[in-house]
């Protein structure tokens, strides 16, 4: 075995990321304080060609320093726009067609091996806060609730593991 070279990996532009089809996803974070978490999700959302994220409250934007370190150009390649409420970007999402799921350990969430994407219908997943989850006020209005099932003391995962984990799932249900 020998590692590929990063010119034999076939890597896109930024120009023709834009250009290629999106995955049907679409990705909310709800005050996220760390930009390093921030830069990651970006990340983790170009490799798995994700359509757009919403950043809202006190989640930082590009262009900063600290997103780009982990985000590594992806904050340029994934389209991304700023709102202060969450709540209005759910209702708008919901009003454009998309069914969006709080990541979040409540009652009756769905534990994501078992979620069915929905068929013919575009999904929105909120991120939450990394000490306080996604806002209660965010879950009322969510369609429903996806939940990472975990097996050990703690039952929380960070921010840009829970993405990691839930975008790759979702991707690949998507593909189906």
């Amino acid at each position: 075995m020998r590692k590929l070279r990063n010119s034999e990996l076939n890597r896109l532009s930024v120009d023709q990321y834009k250009q290629t089809d999106k995955t049907p996803l679409i990705v909310v974070l709800d005050n996220i304080r760390s930009c390093n978490n921030i830069g990651s999700v970006f990340r983790t959302s170009d490799a798995l060609l994700i359509e757009k994220i919403f950043l809202c409250g006190i989640t930082a934007t590009p262009p900063n320093k600290d997103i780009h370190k982990t985000a590594l150009d992806a904050e340029k390649s994934v389209d991304w726009e700023y709102l202060e409420n969450t709540e209005d970007v759910v209702q708008r999402l919901q009003n454009e067609g998309y069914k969006v799921y709080a990541i979040e350990q409540v009652e009756n969430s769905i534990l994501l091996p078992n979620f069915q994407t929905p068929t013919n219908k575009k999904i929105a997943i909120v991120f939450g806060n990394e000490v306080k989850g996604v806002k209660q006020s965010v879950v009322d209005i969510c369609d429903g609730s996806i939940e990472i099932p975990q097996f050990g003391t703690k039952h929380s995962f960070n921010i840009s593991v829970s993405a990691g984990i839930v975008l790759w799932d979702l991707f690949l249900k998507l593909l189906r």
